[in-house]
């Protein structure tokens, strides 16, 4: 890792962690999903439509995790 970011307060270098992983999932096909992934999610979508849990809210819980730290 560069001097440089080790350097930057834990709170900026999360924040550069987010605005990079928001930067790849923005681009959906960058990164194609192996057969393993696409029966994960299949599974994901079965099991929402049987309970109907939206789960919670990412920044909901991004925030209670940055609570915690």
């Amino acid at each position: 890792m560069s001097p440089s970011l080790l350097e930057l307060p834990i709170d900026e270098r999360i924040q550069l962690v987010e605005d990079l992983w928001d930067s790849i999932a923005a681009d959906q096909n960058a990164l194609p999903l192996t057969s393993e992934q696409r029966a994960e999610l299949d599974r994901r979508i079965d099991a929402y439509a049987l309970d109907r849990n939206p789960g919670r809210p990412a920044d909901e819980v991004i925030a209670d995790i940055r609570r915690r730290l």
